[in-house]
């Protein structure tokens, strides 16, 4: 894959939630790692929802679907904290939310989104020069990065069509 290839679509890597559920669990195998039902449950429901879901939103979604620890909020915050931690989901700090990585077998990575303030996509750039222009920079001021949050706000290439 090519350093320079912007992620243009949402679904660029992630071809579904079956096929992005299955490429954690061989992930999570090869590591060592537990899937367990509730963390699979939350990666299930943020793949299906196609766009960055709030931790509420998502804590209504597991209630409704009776699985486990529907009635055990912090279970939920723990297996968001599990596949975070793993690479497998990013948080949006900006809009308090998370979406599902778009190529979850890699390692835990540092990536700038494009999120869209009209239909609330979110965008997962795959450019390695930004995320390396920006440590780089860092560092040259004597700034010791621990990780990084890039996210920019505007309107995607569809809502801005029907301005």
């Amino acid at each position: 894959m090519s350093s320079k290839l912007a992620c243009i679509a949402p679904d660029h890597h992630v071809h579904g939630a079956d096929a992005f559920v299955h490429a954690v669990e061989h992930a999570c195998a090869e590591r060592g790692l537990r899937l367990t039902p509730i963390r699979t449950r939350v990666l299930r429901l943020i793949a299906e929802a196609g766009k960055p879901v709030k931790a509420y939103e998502l804590l209504d979604l597991v209630r409704a679907s009776k699985g486990v620890g529907a009635d055990a909020p912090p279970t939920v915050y723990r297996a968001l904290d599990f596949l975070m931690a793993n690479g497998f989901v990013h948080k949006l700090e900006s809009v308090n939310a998370f979406v599902a990585c778009h190529h979850p077998n890699s390692a835990t990575h540092s990536v700038p989104f494009l999120i869209c303030d009209r239909c609330h996509s979110a965008v997962e750039l795959e450019d390695h020069a930004v995320v390396g222009q920006l440590e780089a920079r860092a560092k040259a001021l004597g700034f010791q990065p621990q990780a990084q949050t890039l996210e920019v706000h505007g309107l995607c290439a569809r809502c801005a069509q029907v301005q």
